[in-house]
């Protein structure tokens, strides 16, 4: 195959397989008030169709070969390999008990007298182990709902407050799908972005910890005394992975110890047999990444046309033509990751979407590639936490029979998230750093 690196000159037409894609869901919603009824994968298709057919490059069979030569990009078959590794992690963990287990070992820990702090720490310690937003709040919902009923505190306020905290770990987590499109779009290591992150977000965590304490230290709630006896056993795996990610080891390692210490935990435990966890293995890595996985190696494909047209050249030309500093670089690149992210309803995507554009606005001015990491999955994980129509806010109205938008107004947390990262770029000091 054919690597040269060739591009054509800059031409805001090869845009067009983004402009279908958003258009798609503009439509949806228009025809449908449903964003969820366009299903990722099938507008990635119609979007790679389009650049594909409407390429330059000659004979069709010269445009396909550029068009794997994106999907077989060094970034994106990594990411996959990470994305295939966390959905075995994840599947043999929940079959383990292991989700069960840290639930109720967060929850045993935590003091009854401050309920709300206590489900918050909670969200965010379960989200950062497990490396998703929907699986913490999947997990917590009904304990939330559980917790309203028996102390009087709103059903939208505690749902919030579940929200909000697993937000904090889908940003911060070693094992979260933003972490690692955020990091490999940038290239940049995941501890470098995570030393860069915890400094922007932790005073919005401890700020909204503060709120949670003030407004929640007089109420008790006998659920979460009542949480099940913990089996400290099924615990260790994620706090393997959690301890190990923190000490820096490679990510990959992480996450094959992850499956291997839960395998045979669960093998050791009765919980299941080889055929049973290899069944379990198949579902974390189909169900829970399989659209992913597939997404990436179009988003990978997709990329390459619009570059090899002069697309990328153009918009990047187009978003730093006025930036003179530093910090208009950071709020073009927020601003991009944000907007594509209301459109998408989906923060991965936004991060594997904007991802190579904000890496070449982030070298054109210089920007420090952990910083750029840390703004795109901070504004994605921002903006998604926000969002009625996303799936964390559906799941979590779905589990409680609520409407989204009465959440909305308690999500206290990607707010001051927000807030602190806008401040971050308008007070940033002139290293950029």
């Amino acid at each position: 195959m054919n690597t040269e690196r060739e591009t054509h000159l800059p031409d805001w037409k090869a845009l067009m397989p983004l402009g279908v894609f958003f258009l798609l869901y503009i439509l949806t919603f228009i025809f449908t008030g449903d964003l969820q009824k366009m299903p990722i994968s099938a507008a990635f298709l119609a979007a790679s169709a389009v650049a594909v057919l409407f390429s330059k490059g000659g004979k069709m069979s010269r445009r396909i070969e550029i068009f794997c030569r994106g999907c077989a990009n060094d970034t994106i078959l990594l990411m996959i390999v990470i994305f295939i590794l966390a959905g075995a992690f994840a599947g043999t963990a929940k079959a383990t008990g292991a989700v069960d287990a840290t639930v109720n070992m967060v929850l045993y820990l935590l003091p009854e007298t401050a309920v709300m702090a206590s489900v918050f720490v909670a969200a965010c310690f379960i989200s950062m182990a497990m490396g998703t937003s929907c699986g913490t709040i999947a997990a917590l919902a009904p304990i939330a709902a559980g917790i309203s009923s028996q102390t009087g505190i709103g059903i939208p306020v505690m749902l919030g407050v579940v929200v909000g905290g697993a937000m904090f770990g889908d940003n911060l987590s070693y094992i979260s799908d933003t972490t690692i499109a955020a990091t490999r779009t940038q290239g940049c290591r995941m501890k470098d972005k995570f030393k860069a992150n915890i400094r922007l977000v932790l005073p919005a965590a401890l700020i909204v910890l503060g709120i949670y304490i003030f407004q929640g230290f007089n109420t008790v709630s006998n659920a979460v005394g009542e949480a099940h006896s913990v089996e400290w056993i099924k615990v260790i795996p994620y706090m393997v992975v959690l301890v190990t990610a923190l000490a820096g080891v490679n990510v990959i390692t992480v996450l094959t110890a992850g499956i291997v210490l839960s395998g045979v935990i669960g093998l050791a435990g009765g919980g299941f047999t080889v055929w049973e966890w290899a069944a379990a293995l198949s579902n974390g890595i189909v169900k829970d990444m399989g659209e992913l996985i597939i997404v990436s190696l179009m988003a990978g494909g997709m990329f390459e046309m619009i570059r090899y047209n002069g697309g990328i050249d153009w918009l990047v030309n187009r978003l730093t033509k006025n930036i003179s500093s530093k910090r208009k670089a950071e709020s073009a690149v927020a601003g991009l990751v944000s907007f594509t992210n209301c459109c998408t309803a989906n923060n991965t995507i936004a991060l594997i979407l904007t991802g190579p554009i904000a890496r070449q606005i982030s070298d054109r001015a210089g920007l420090d590639k952990r910083r750029t990491a840390s703004l795109l999955d901070t504004f994605s994980c921002f903006v998604q936490g926000l969002l009625p129509y996303g799936a964390q806010l559906l799941i979590a109205s779905g589990l409680a029979n609520i409407n989204p938008m009465e959440i909305v107004p308690y999500l206290y947390y990607p707010f001051a998230m927000g807030i602190m990262a806008t401040l971050s770029i308008v007070f940033m000091r002139n290293s950029g750093q």
